[in-house]
């Protein structure tokens, strides 16, 4: 017979079911400085989707654990 206390679940499994926690606010100071890196033009920060949306470009520019990903090829173009 076995004493030992019934395994705990695993933190990494049990991590794929807890919800995402909301994003954060993008510093404003940080939306004044950022432009589009193909049109130079200033950007508009998404917080729905947590994204900085380039309308001359039609891109959207994910931000990552908090950094804006300013690569063209990373980004989701978007209708107009």
């Amino acid at each position: 017979m076995n004493d030992s206390p019934a395994p705990k679940p695993d933190d990494n499994a049990t991590a794929l079911t807890r919800p995402v926690a909301p994003a954060a606010k993008i510093d404003p100071r940080l939306l004044e400085i950022l432009v589009c890196p193909l049109t130079k033009t200033t950007l508009r920060y998404d917080s729905e989707r947590n994204e900085l949306v380039s309308l001359a470009a039609h891109l959207a520019y994910p931000i990552r654990d908090g950094i804006p990903i300013m690569l063209p090829e990373e980004a989701r173009p978007i209708a107009d």
